[in-house]
């Protein structure tokens, strides 16, 4: 139902209806907030993941039924430009407050077959465009000195790292920026958190990956976009304000008793 809004969030990553991407917004849009939705086709369809023709819009017309204001833009993070087009079209919308990545390039090779090709680009995506993204967003916020929280910053990241050496490595590369972020613009207000959901099925999941994820997870069952997502919204709302600069594991206990 439409009400007062909270102000704007970008969310990348929202390629397919079974994303974590599409639950972080479905989410945000209950809680009142405002979207910009950014994804990039191409990318999916070289995952060959299952998903609709028009997965995102579709979740932006469920965002919109909640009383979200919502704008879909199509764009290719490895794009230097890119970063800085999405944050002006958030800035656009009105009361910018939120940037959350889920974005990612994710192939699979290891240390002897991984192109350089593939390298850069995981770098370009996962790790430079973060950086860029949280340079524009910080400078569309005031620039004078506050305790106030102004604006959130929240990252997805993995531990996934052996025979996926680029993912893993430039998500390393994230973490580290996003923690920077924390200390360096705290005094804009910025918050900036890192959550490691564990392995969550995204449609990736063979059933033996399925079976032996879950046999390494204490809670039980494997994890789902929604879990990851109400930690996002705790983050973004009033009560989670006081927590930044953390590498947060909201993975169900994932190899904890291994």
């Amino acid at each position: 139902m439409p009400g007062t809004r909270r102000g704007t969030v970008l969310v990348t990553g929202v390629g397919r209806r079974r994303s974590i991407g599409a639950g972080l917004a479905l989410g945000l849009a209950a809680d009142g907030w405002d979207l910009v939705l950014n994804h990039w086709g191409p990318y999916d369809d070289r995952l060959g993941y299952a998903r609709g023709e028009h997965d995102t819009q579709d979740v932006a017309a469920q965002c919109r039924r909640s009383g979200a204001r919502v704008e879909v833009l199509a764009a290719d993070l490895a794009d230097v430009a890119v970063p800085a087009r999405l944050v002006e079209a958030a800035a656009a919308v009105g009361g910018l407050r939120g940037l959350v990545m889920s974005h990612c390039e994710s192939v699979d090779s290891s240390i002897l077959d991984t192109t350089l090709e593939s390298w850069e680009r995981h770098f370009q995506v996962n790790a430079r465009a973060a950086w860029l993204l949280i340079k524009a967003f910080a400078e569309h916020l005031p620039d004078d000195e506050t305790t106030e929280v102004r604006g959130c910053i929240v990252a997805l990241t993995s531990d996934h790292t052996v025979h996926n050496l680029p993912y893993g490595a430039s998500k390393g590369a994230l973490d580290r920026i996003v923690v920077a972020a924390a200390v360096e613009l705290a005094g804009r207000g910025i918050r900036a958190n890192v959550i490691n959901p564990g392995p969550i099925d995204t449609g990736w999941m063979t059933p033996e990956i399925r079976q032996t994820a879950a046999a390494q997870t204490p809670a039980g069952r494997l994890g789902t976009p929604a879990d990851t997502t109400d930690l996002v919204r705790f983050l973004l709302s009033d009560a989670g304000g006081w927590i930044t600069g953390q590498v947060l594991y909201s993975n169900g206990g994932f190899r904890t008793s291994a």
